[in-house]
């Protein structure tokens, strides 16, 4: 249960991050609006859902796993960000994501 509410919060703040990236790439009229508009006030609103469900998440996962389990959030950004900004990944970058789930696999596995 621990692992899964983890995974859900890493999944959250990745999401989080997307928003605050679209939101980055907008023009807006006024320097105010650029961090006080609708994509801002969401991203940082997960963020903190995120935050709670870490929390809740560490009554039941040992301390040493969660860094393990929060680099995923790297690889969820990076596949949202394909699948959403269509951004294209190098082969070195990919080769990259490869060994962070492989490190997750050897520590958690």
């Amino acid at each position: 249960m621990g692992t899964t509410l983890y995974l859900a919060s890493v999944a959250i703040a990745s999401i989080s991050q997307l928003l605050l990236k679209k939101s980055a790439n907008e023009k807006h009229e006024s320097f105010i609006k650029s961090y006080l508009n609708v994509l801002v006030v969401s991203a940082y609103g997960l963020l903190s859902i995120s935050m709670v469900l870490t929390s809740l998440a560490y009554r039941t996962v040992p301390l040493a796993l969660g860094p393990i389990i929060e680099t995923l959030g790297i690889v969820f950004v990076a596949i949202l960000s394909s699948i959403i900004f269509k951004e294209k990944h190098s082969k070195r970058f990919i080769l990259g994501m490869f060994f962070i789930i492989l490190g997750v696999i050897v520590a958690y596995g």
